[in-house]
């Protein structure tokens, strides 16, 4: 795999992160490794273009537990520059927004899955998305980078992230069954904290 050129490399990983889990944080961790970032940002989305419902949990709780995960590995960060935005969360505006901020599309890797890559042609503003940022895709169970379209600014990372899936997670809260090794433990104690995706209390009726 061919290296990026040294300088200010910073890595974006979008999404609902209704909740964050530890999937994403290996999948930012693994980019960040492979590609010798020097942060990643995870941006949380106000309004996801390709989720037909609506998250579950609210944009302030979205940020807080991915700002928890992270403070749970090396490199991470959070920033709330799509929650601040009205809108479709779209990856382009994000884009050029951080390049109205001072960053070249040389400088930003924006970090998705294998899965979601394969599906970029149905993306906002495709192709242009290539002239605005590298793209960093990272393997995912079922999901392997081999036979992905490549070119100039896309990396290839294959890496074993954990199987795991925020719907699933949702589930098991919902049913009251244990999430122990899906999220970073500091992220659970704020699901169980704030009764996120937990089942709405039964009220008797007299």
């Amino acid at each position: 795999m061919t290296r990026p050129a040294a300088g200010n490399r910073v890595g974006i990983l979008g999404g609902t992160f209704d909740p964050i889990h530890n999937g994403h944080v290996e999948t930012a961790a693994a980019a960040r490794r492979a590609l010798m970032l020097d942060r990643v940002m995870l941006l949380p989305s106000l309004t996801p273009p390709h989720r037909p419902a609506e998250p579950r949990a609210s944009a302030f709780h979205r940020f807080a537990m991915a700002a928890l995960a992270a403070t749970t590995a090396r490199g991470l960060e959070v920033s709330d520059l799509e929650l601040r935005r009205d809108g479709p969360s779209y990856t382009s505006t994000t884009l050029e927004r951080l390049h109205a901020d001072g960053h070249t599309p040389a400088d930003l890797f924006f970090i998705l899955g294998a899965d979601a890559f394969a599906e970029i042609g149905t993306w906002h503003d495709y192709p242009r998305l290539f002239d605005l940022s590298n793209f960093a895709v990272v393997s995912r169970p079922g999901f392997e980078t081999a036979g992905l379209q490549r070119g100039p600014g896309i990396f290839l990372v294959a890496a074993e992230t954990p199987d795991v899936s925020s719907t699933e997670i949702r589930r098991r809260v919902g049913a009251q069954e244990p999430i122990d090794g899906m999220v970073p433990p500091i992220v659970a104690d704020h699901i169980r904290r704030h009764r996120l995706y937990a089942p709405a209390p039964v009220t008797a009726v007299l």
